[in-house]
């Protein structure tokens, strides 16, 4: 893949607001599909194609156990702007409304099985 297409990749999956929260809330943690949902409030096929998206432009990774897939930012570089972007998103939004209230209810969230969480 050339240059301009990994740049392209990586600011698209950005440039959106649920998978910027989605971001955002792994800044935290390593969270399951599950745990996300419980957070945004969105449908599972919805948070899989977000994370699929991010996936695709180096930000996230994902971690099987069990029945459960957990996802994490990416640790390592995949191309020449994902490190780059995910280290300025850590210091963006974090005032927001909406990514403050993300985190409070990430907060409770994470304190519950995730067991009874995905059972819904």
């Amino acid at each position: 893949m050339d240059e301009i297409q990994e740049y392209t990749k990586v600011f698209k999956a950005l440039a959106d607001r649920s998978r910027a929260r989605i971001l955002k809330m792994l800044e935290e943690q390593e969270l399951c599909v599950c745990q996300i949902m419980a957070v945004i409030g969105l449908k599972q096929p919805t948070i899989s194609k977000h994370l699929s998206v991010l996936k695709k432009a180096g930000l996230v990774e994902p971690r099987r156990n069990g029945t459960w897939i957990f996802y994490r930012l990416s640790p390592r570089r995949q191309n020449n702007f994902d490190q780059a972007q995910l280290g300025l998103l850590r210091n963006w939004l974090n005032d927001d409304p909406i990514v403050r209230a993300d985190r409070a209810k990430l907060a409770k969230v994470v304190k519950m099985d995730v067991r009874q969480i995905c059972r819904g």
